[in-house]
């Protein structure tokens, strides 16, 4: 069974509750499970450390343990995960099992998985000592090789990358535990003749970041060299196949769930975390050359996601390349516009960061996302720094319970957490057209598992089949690991959470517009209707008084 005593510890903080909601929280809690992995230091010799943060890191890291897909080791934490998916990539003869899925249901994305590794990658990379500190880095390196073992065997050939797993017609329409996952599971794959740069280039970056985190932080040189050989095999890949387009243009069926429409952010984004992998200066110049050709210091601000990593561009690029200052002008540009809630974003009556549809339907990514590259950015400007560091950690602090609801979006750890999020496994259900109430409690805790977020009135519903709201995923996490890790090198304050008493405020959800639309219509039918038949009266009446004057 998975053990959460550090948050049982935080609920003693909180207050004592009597409701569903608060018991299932701490239900099946045991002893602290031990990693296998990377040791990490001797409690004796670790400094204090906020232990509000050190259960939030693990239950994060807890979270991509239920995501796991293929045959589970024996040391898993997650009881109601089975072996699962165990044929994957037999339709194309290959070993497709392992991975991680997607969000709520059981498809596998190579490009947010990809993108997902590399986030939490790069958190780890510079916020180290945090997950040290809270004994949690045997964890990352399991929860990161996890990903990447899986994505050595989406690269079975230099020029061969497969990115889906699955049918989203099929799987879509099911709901029920990973031990019926329906099939057929198809495979798709890009390839020489049918080329996809963008996936194949966030690929590279997860790689190579990968890489940077194993040799330098987890000291296994020998997985990092392994590593970096398919980073640079897949990068090519990503130049050299012809044409050069958006892997959606290959592969259709995806586009619906994943689809970025462009290469050149991608393209940069390969080159700068090969460069840093590597020390290889070719990289930093090719990075530099496509930075230019595509003029990216003057692109439409948006935050960044694992369909754009422009931002992501700008600040690793600071980083890393001292020979120009293109990359802080352009890292500045967007962190100044973002962080003060201009351009396409503003900010809700709470203070969450909102920026239009990119904040529509998951709130708490760009605002997470956003707030990571703040911090990152923070150090290499001391006059900005003290700015952008206050709005990254204000989002935390929304994203943790200082905000309307108050609620920490983080399930499992306060009893106004979300209780009902949008994930077959968690929820025991069966019934797809009843997920909200079949069962009307969620069976399973999703502990630690980042939700979509409130709406743009800072509300939030808690209701199962609201995707928008309730729905979680690999990209939500992979900030939030950093943000964390980030408050415990800090040695910061316990989070807002920690001393909310309160409930949840009640909030009625409002009457769905299409259902509003509905509504006008058929009122305006009826309107017509009515003048209609007072038309045809008026034409009947008139009719019979002249027939009576004809007598």
């Amino acid at each position: 069974m998975r053990s959460i005593p550090l948050l049982s510890l935080l609920l003693l903080q909180v207050t004592a509750q009597d409701d569903s909601e608060s018991s299932s929280t701490t239900t099946g809690a045991t002893s602290t499970p031990t990693s296998s992995s990377t040791p990490s230091p001797s409690s004796s010799t670790l400094p204090t450390v906020n232990q509000a943060y050190t259960a939030l890191l693990n239950d994060s890291l807890w979270f991509y343990e239920a995501q796991r897909s293929g045959n589970l080791p024996a040391n898993n934490r997650v009881p109601w995960r089975h072996s699962s998916a165990l044929q994957d990539g037999s339709d194309n003869n290959v070993n497709l099992t392992g991975g991680y899925y997607d969000a709520g249901d059981y498809l596998k994305f190579t490009l947010p998985m990809a993108y997902s590794m590399s986030i939490v990658s790069w958190g780890a990379i510079e916020w180290f000592q945090g997950y040290q500190a809270a004994q949690q880095d045997g964890y990352l390196r399991d929860m990161v090789k996890w990903g990447m073992d899986w994505l050595i065997q989406a690269h079975p050939q230099p020029n061969v990358f497969y990115v889906q797993v699955g049918n989203g017609d099929i799987d879509n329409n099911y709901w029920g535990p990973d031990t019926n996952i329906p099939t057929p599971r198809p495979s798709y794959m890009i390839n020489n003749t049918s080329p996809g740069t963008d996936v194949a280039a966030v690929g590279a970056a997860a790689f190579a970041s990968a890489s940077y985190l194993f040799r330098n932080r987890l000291n296994d040189s020998n997985y990092a060299d392994t590593l970096t050989s398919h980073a640079i095999s897949l990068y090519n890949f990503a130049e050299t196949a012809s044409p050069q387009q958006p892997y959606t243009t290959s592969i259709p069926a995806i586009a619906e769930f994943y689809q970025t429409n462009t290469i050149q952010n991608q393209l940069v984004w390969g080159a700068l975390w090969l460069y840093r992998a590597t020390g290889n200066q070719t990289y930093l110049t090719k990075a530099s050359k496509y930075f230019d050709q595509f003029n990216l210091s003057s692109v439409d601000i948006t935050p960044m996601d694992w369909s754009d990593q422009s931002g992501g561009v700008f600040v690793l690029g600071s980083m890393l390349d001292n020979s120009t200052q293109k990359y802080r002008a352009a890292a500045e540009r967007y962190l100044d516009t973002l962080t003060q809630g201009q351009g396409p974003c503003s900010f809700t009556g709470g203070g969450l960061l909102w920026c239009g549809q990119s904040s529509a339907s998951n709130s708490l990514i760009p605002a997470q996302d956003t707030a990571l590259l703040a911090l990152l950015y923070s150090g290499l400007n001391s006059d900005k720094g003290s700015g952008y560091t206050k709005f990254a950690l204000g989002q935390i602090d929304y994203l943790l319970g200082n905000n309307p609801m108050l609620t920490p979006y983080v399930v499992g750890v306060h009893m106004n957490s979300p209780a009902n999020p949008h994930h077959a496994g968690a929820s025991g259900g069966t019934d797809i057209n009843n997920i909200n109430t079949s069962p009307p409690q969620e069976l399973n805790v999703l502990y630690g598992a980042i939700v979509g977020g409130p709406d743009q009135s800072d509300n939030f519903y808690d209701v199962r089949n609201d995707w928008q709201q309730s729905e979680v995923a690999l990209d939500y996490n992979a900030p939030f690991q950093g943000l964390v890790a980030y408050q415990l090198v800090t040695n910061a304050s316990d989070p807002p959470y920690t001393t909310i008493t309160q409930p949840r405020p009640a909030i009625k959800k409002p009457f769905p517009k299409w259902a509003i639309a509905i509504i006008v219509i058929l009122l305006v039918l009826l309107l017509i209707a009515l003048a209609l038949l007072w038309w045809k009266r008026k034409r009947i009446i008139e009719w019979r008084r002249r027939r009576k004057q004809n007598w």
